[in-house]
């Protein structure tokens, strides 16, 4: 598998490409480790760049500053690969309520390359202000989901709506708790905050 054509091949053609990823074989480790992470760097480092040296104002204060690109690349680097973890066993864990297949790996590759657009998603932060706009690529992940279901975890069509829509919650639900626990302990670490600061990574209007 070359990543860039898994990338092209499930947002471009995702039913035949759901169906070339049914007949291979990967362990979870294996789909997180030479798909997930590559794609989470690329996008923690657009992080740390946008915010690092371009920034964002935020209501009364910027989030600008090495600092803050620290902070924003570490945070999204860790929910991602979390996230993408967390939400790959509580998948699986569903699986046989919605008549699907119990198989961790097959979870492993539903959450992982349905999670595609959001992860593209995510090199817009390059410009904060364009960060709200990626993460709207997200979207088509929910339809990558539901086409995904079938050749992957051999759902039944009348079940597909419904463990779409748990999952989804589950996985939305977990990347907010994960992205807010790191932050808090990156925000500690770095000395971030909305009104006290390190020297020169906020500047209020």
């Amino acid at each position: 598998m070359h990543i860039v054509n898994r990338v092209k091949g499930i947002i471009t053609n995702p039913k035949q490409e759901w169906l070339t990823i049914s007949d291979e074989t990967q362990s979870m480790n294996s789909v997180i480790s030479t798909y997930v992470v590559p794609l989470a760097i690329i996008g923690a480092l657009a992080a740390f760049v946008g915010y690092g040296f371009v920034g964002k104002n935020v209501v009364l204060f910027r989030m600008s500053g090495i600092a803050w690109g620290i902070n924003m690349a570490v945070v999204h680097f860790i929910a991602v690969i979390i996230t993408v973890i967390v939400s790959t066993f509580i998948v699986d864990m569903l699986a046989t309520s919605f008549g699907s297949e119990k198989n961790l790996n097959r979870s492993a590759q539903l959450v992982a390359y349905s999670y595609t657009p959001s992860l593209i998603g995510a090199f817009l932060t390059v410009i904060p202000a364009l960060a709200i706009l990626g993460s709207l690529f997200g979207l088509y992940g929910i339809y990558l989901w539901y086409i995904g279901l079938g050749p992957i975890k051999n759902t039944p069509e009348d079940k597909k709506a419904t463990y779409l829509i748990v999952s989804i919650i589950v996985l939305f639900v977990v990347f907010f708790i994960i992205s807010a626990i790191i932050s808090s302990i990156m925000f500690a670490i770095l000395g971030l905050g909305m009104y006290g600061a390190m020297s020169g990574t906020i500047h209020f209007s």
